[in-house]
């Protein structure tokens, strides 16, 4: 391939944190990459993993481009491939906190419970800040693994982080009611 690849840049900033990776690639790969993205953001998930599927081809070291693949074929139901798209974004980078959250929901959707609870506390002890994560992590613990313990913790701090999710606010209320709290 025409990339070089370099150790991803993690910066953490107050309000969250950006992983940057470092690839050389050209001008028309990287428009195409935003191009990809920009058919993601627009729910268009069938042009979107066409696209990124190409610039996969072109740019096969680029995590990003493994991870958008892996959303697009999971909201296409394809999961199979969004498994195989994550595999490699891992490989890329073992430690990235958006593709082991979306490998938890792989495997939240693939009934693989205790996988997904280990990929998202990866994530988590990475990343305390990721509230994506942690709200993954309650959901598996409330609905699928019936863990009401956990899934209150991961409810209220992200709340916390979040307060603006009214949803996850009707979920505290709903879990302390059922557990008699």
């Amino acid at each position: 391939s025409g990339t070089t690849r370099r150790e991803p840049v993690t910066t953490r900033t107050e309000g969250g944190f950006t992983i940057t990776d470092r690839i050389d690639v050209g001008g028309g790969v990287r428009g195409d990459f935003e191009a990809a993205v920009r058919l993601l953001e627009q729910e268009r998930y069938a042009e979107a993993a066409e696209a990124l599927r190409e610039v996969a081809e072109a740019a096969p070291d680029a995590t990003a481009v493994h991870i958008d693949l892996a959303i697009a074929y999971r909201h296409l139901d394809d999961l199979e491939q969004a498994e195989k798209s994550l595999d490699r974004a891992l490989e890329l980078n073992p430690r990235h906190p958006v593709a082991l959250t979306e490998m938890g929901i792989v495997y939240r959707r693939t009934g693989r419970f205790a996988e997904a609870r280990e990929r998202y506390e990866q994530a988590l002890a990475l990343y305390p800040e990721y509230h994506f994560a942690r709200k993954n992590l309650g959901i598996l613990c409330d609905l699928f693994i019936v863990d009401p313990g956990c899934a209150l913790e991961q409810y209220q701090l992200y709340n916390q982080a979040v307060p603006e999710d009214e949803d996850v606010a009707i979920w505290i209320a709903d879990l302390k009611n059922r557990v008699g709290r």
